[in-house]
């Protein structure tokens, strides 16, 4: 049994771009578990429309 796992999630969120305003898009987070309890999100990216990987440090969310 391992104690420790890294696992990967994506889900849809509002953010917001300076040049584009508000976006809806998919955010893919990676989190480290310690028995199946996330406490750490390592790096969290997300997919333009035209199939770039962006960091999300780019984008705030949207208020």
């Amino acid at each position: 049994m391992r104690l420790i796992t890294i696992k990967r999630e994506t889900k849809d969120e509002q953010r917001h771009t300076p040049k584009m305003g508000a976006l809806s898009t998919k955010v893919t987070y990676i989190k480290k578990q310690f028995l199946n309890i996330p406490f750490k999100t390592i790096h969290k990216y997300r997919e333009t429309y035209y199939g770039k990987i962006k960091d999300c440090e780019h984008c705030n969310l949207a208020r």
